[in-house]
């Protein structure tokens, strides 16, 4: 039978329990508490759990760029630090968890890392607002867990621009114009979500540039303008030797530009058919 705290008590002056002097005030305490039963009124109380492990909350900054379809998502912490990488497709993606994440989501063609941005490009049949909320958590999982944003020191260095590295075997007018791309088109370009990228110079015939725009400048209808009067002018001004610049387009960019230019050769004979004097007579 349990005993009461009154009872224990008066056993204790009655001297019918007797307590070893050699144990601790605590030890006897701990005997009363396992003899005496608990308080109907009172419940013991559950071990705390505990604590969860605080996340770090993260705000994550969107700027538009010249693209209608590209946007530019910059997290507030480095991304690339120095360089940048390009995924077009699941396959260029598979060397970055992010891009391969990015990447599977339902509209998305286009990841490109800059120094502290992720410039993110669709497709026109899905609109942002139904994109950016999983992009947003995508981001967000990820520069917080720390994460590598490659899966090894090796596939980060081979995704980099080595476009603009001068060699030893460069002329002194390559040199100028890597040099020229890197130090003054380079930073112009990434404030817009793109990169270009140094394809080649024809020295002993036609002193062209060719370069390629990445990025929200891969397709965007300004990129023609950027070309021309930006870049051109400049490469013009500072080296003579350079007497134009070309963009490099990709096959498939390529099949894009000329499906274009059919529909819109298309749309104009069927404009000029209906504005002709005859289609309007036979139209009434």
């Amino acid at each position: 039978m349990s005993l009461s705290a009154r009872n224990i008590k008066a056993c204790l002056r009655r001297g019918n329990v007797r307590v070893p002097q050699h144990r601790s005030i605590s030890m006897l305490r701990r005997s009363f508490a396992t003899a005496m039963p608990s308080s109907p009124g009172l419940s013991s109380r559950p071990a705390s759990k505990p604590a969860p492990p605080l996340t770090r909350s993260m705000f994550i900054q969107t700027e538009s760029t010249p693209n209608d379809d590209s946007l530019k998502f910059i997290p507030g912490v480095p991304v690339m630090g120095e360089g940048t990488a390009e995924f077009l497709d699941t396959r260029a993606a598979l060397v970055s968890p992010l891009a391969i994440r990015l990447m599977g989501i339902q509209g998305i063609k286009a990841v490109f890392y800059g120094p502290d941005f992720v410039t993110v490009s669709k497709d026109s049949e899905h609109p942002w607002a139904v994109l950016k909320p999983e992009i947003y958590s995508f981001l967000m999982e990820h520069f917080s867990s720390g994460q590598g944003l490659f899966r090894s020191e090796e596939e980060r260095e081979s995704a980099g621009p080595q476009d603009t590295r001068i060699l030893d075997t460069d002329s002194e007018t390559v040199a100028m114009i890597k040099e020229l791309l890197e130090t003054r088109v380079r930073p112009a370009i990434m404030e817009d979500g793109g990169d270009i990228e140094y394809r080649g110079f024809d020295e002993d015939g036609t002193g062209m540039v060719k370069v390629k725009l990445k990025g929200s400048c891969r397709g965007c209808d300004s990129s023609t303008v950027t070309l021309k009067s930006g870049i051109e002018r400049m490469l013009m001004h500072y080296i003579p030797q350079v007497k134009g610049v070309e963009q490099v387009l990709d096959q498939e960019e390529q099949i894009s530009l000329d499906e274009f230019n059919k529909l819109e050769r298309k749309i104009n004979k069927e404009t000029r058919q209906e504005s002709s004097p005859m289609a309007q007579y036979m139209s009434a």
